[in-house]
This record gives C-alpha cells, structure tokens and sequence, in this order.
C-alpha cells in the first residue's frame, strides 16, 4: 500500500466513517496508496490499510486547521477525495489557493456544490429544467408555512436545507406533519435551533421504489462509470437509509439516467456524484430526491462491481485520462448494512414480504458494508463499540431501579 517505489501520487481520504472506509478500499482496489484524515477514534482507524496524514496531527474536518495541516505536510502532491457534504464543499476552493498545486481535487464549482447541496435552491433548479422531483416548498417565515398548499398534497415532511449538519445533531433525516398546525410547530422548533427547512410532498410507495444512479463525470464531460442500484430494505423505514440495496442493470433505470445527466450536463458538473430517485406509484415517473457530491455510503460496493470512481477521481484530478468502466457489471449482486438490516426484519416482523430464512440466504451471498474477511477489524470495532453502549445502557436503567430490581 505504500508510495515508496510505486511512483504514484497517493490519495488523502476526507473523511469519516463507512464512507471513508469505503473509499479507502476502493483506493487499495486500484493499488492506489492513500493517506486517511479522520477522527482519531474513527472505525477507520482499524482498516488493514488506514494510514494517518504524514506531519501535524488532522482529523479531516475543514476549514483554517486543514489548511494548516497541509501546508505543512510532507508530501509534494496527492488527490483528495472527499466524503462528506462540507469536505465536498470546501475542497471546491481549494484550487484556487496556493495549495491547489499540490493538493489535487476532481471538483465542480463552488456555485455548483451551493446548488445541488441547498435542497431548496435545487428543487428550484429541478423545477426550471422541468426534471421530475417532489413538490417543495422552503419555510423561511410562518408566511412561507401559510403558504404552502397543504390541502393539495399527499403525505407531507419537513426536511432540511443542509441535510448533514440536520441529521447530526437531530438524528433524523425528516419529520412528518399531519396539519398546517403541526407544520408551523415544526418549523418553529427548528428555526429556534438555527435550522433552515422546507416541506416536501412525499413520494409514496415502498423502499422498493427507491433507485440510485452512481458514477463519475470526468474535465471533459463524459461519464468514465456509471451504476445503479435498487433498495431493498431501509432502515429507519420512514426516512432511513440502505439496509440492502441490490445491483440493478442501467437499462431498467434509462429515465433516471437521462435526467441525472441532463442535470449534470447543464451544470457542467465535475467528479463523483450518487443521485436518489423514487419511481412514482401514480404515474411512473423517477422523481430525484438528492444528489450526493461526494463519495457516497455503499461507494465500495460499485468499486467491486467494476465502477470504481475513487481511481476515476484520482485520474481525473491528475489530468490523466480516465479509463471508462463496463456498462455491463452483474446484476442483482446485493449489499447488506447488517446491524441496520437486523433492526429492520424485526421491525417488520409479521409483515414481511420474504421469509427469515430467504432473507438469511440474502445475507450469506451478498457484500456486507463494513464487514469483510480482508479485513475484519473495523466491523469488529463497531461490534464491540455498540455492546459497550447497550451495557452501559443496560446498568444506568439497572441504577435507577435501585436495589429492588437485583432483588427481582
């Protein structure tokens, strides 16, 4: 994994968590060598081939102390590939600054990144080029919550402008809201937390309706890979994420590829993307939710598909040309987030559709998202992170019962 004697420029992972992760293995995929910027209690820490950044100590997040950290780093070039929504977002200047020489980024525009991650801006933006998304509506006032024909819309939540920076300190991705009133309730609490919001008209239809186009669109404009994948499972089951999610071929998904990149040609976008649709029960149309600039969750998946965008990446910002990958990888290939799909199949007990030990033949055949036998450590460390945190739920429910519980 080391750079000595390979002669190739390593990469810098920004980032944290399966993400990172998983463009750190996607990167030894390609024979890659890459450094890690990420906390230091982080899962990929415990990766085979987790190497921190050389020189003064950084734990991946933005701003004056990455620029500090790099200054100083000694290393005459490397691609940085980011893994997070403000990484994306702050690396898009990074070549304009005296750094951006030696530090190298597959990126689009600053503008660019402004529009595809303020949701509101891009369902503006979607409207405008007449691409099938969701009714929305931005809350900035109680005015704007008068506003919003209620009345006339199915299922309605309240979602964020910055979706990361929401779910962090929330927890949740959205919440439901069943009136005007509880609208203007939500609203309100969220404003009071610093929050900027909007309300969407849900799309109904199962997790089963949610498609995703994955892929890399290189200087010149062409699409080097492309890869789309079907949900399965999600978990939470409202606004949750991929529990399992299964290789679907480009050809059952033509309109979501059309309008992804009659999105992005119009932007003339830059780089790694992953774009979220749901296919509309009422009238089959695939309506775009979001659109990722960064590496996404289940990015090693595609990688071991043969739809390696972190090598694009790593390419591209170099200015080398950019191999094209097949259109033609297996389908129906499957990932599993187990501990998330565990939570799932008992959620739905007595619901299911499949039986337990149909969906225990999934999991034996398919690709889980953390776990691998190459390398163990980093779902071994998450095992072991989560009992720690259930017995210490565990005790504290233990302590308030107080000593009639042990006596039970």
């Amino acid at each position: 994994m080391d750079n000595v004697g390979t002669g190739r420029v390593p990469a810098i992972v920004m980032g944290r968590g399966p993400t990172a992760l998983g463009i750190l293995r996607s990167l030894a995929l390609a024979g890659i060598p890459a450094y890690v910027a990420c906390p230091p209690d982080d899962l990929v820490v415990h990766s085979r081939w987790y190497r921190p950044t050389p020189g003064v100590p950084w734990d991946g997040r933005p701003g004056p102390q990455a620029l500090d950290a790099l200054r100083t780093m000694p290393l005459e070039r490397a691609v940085i590939i980011p893994g997070a929504d403000d990484a994306a977002m702050w690396l898009a200047d990074l070549p304009s600054t005296d750094l951006g020489s030696r530090f190298l980024v597959s990126t689009s525009t600053r503008a660019t990144q402004e529009l595809l991650q303020d949701k509101s801006v891009f369902a503006g933006y979607l409207a405008a080029i007449r691409v099938p998304h969701p009714r929305t509506y931005r809350l900035s006032s109680l005015d704007d919550v008068e506003a919003v024909p209620f009345e006339r819309l199915d299922r309605v939540f309240i979602k964020p402008v910055n979706s990361q920076k929401f779910s962090d300190v929330t927890g949740v991705k959205g919440v439901w809201v069943d009136s005007r009133v509880a609208m203007a309730e939500a609203w309100a609490r969220f404003h009071a937390q610093g929050f900027s919001v909007m309300a969407q008209e849900y799309v109904p239809g199962p997790a089963t309706e949610h498609f995703f186009v994955d892929g890399f669109r290189d200087a010149h404009g062409r699409y080097a890979g492309l890869f789309a994948r079907r949900r399965r499972r999600m978990s939470p089951p409202d606004f949750g994420n991929s529990s399992c999610s299964a290789s679907v071929p480009l050809v059952d998904v033509g309109d979501a590829v059309r309008h992804v990149r009659r999105l992005l040609d119009g932007l003339d976008y830059r780089g790694i993307f992953s774009a979220e649709f749901k296919r509309d029960p009422r009238d089959g149309a695939f309506r775009i939710l979001e659109v990722n600039t960064r590496a996404w969750t289940y990015v090693e998946f595609a990688a071991r598909r043969g739809v390696n965008v972190c090598d694009m990446a790593w390419h591209d910002a170099q200015g080398l040309p950019v191999t094209k990958a097949t259109r033609d990888y297996a389908e129906g290939k499957l990932c599993v987030d187990l501990h998330h799909d565990l939570a799932c199949v008992r959620r739905a007990r007595g619901r299911r559709a499949d039986s337990l030990a149909h969906i225990a033949l999934q999991w034996l055949s398919a690709d889980f998202h953390v776990f691998r036998m190459d390398d163990p450590k980093p779902a071994l460390h998450g095992l072991t992170a989560m009992l720690r945190r259930r017995s210490a739920a565990m005790r504290a429910v233990l302590r308030r019962l107080g000593p009639r519980a042990v006596r039970n």
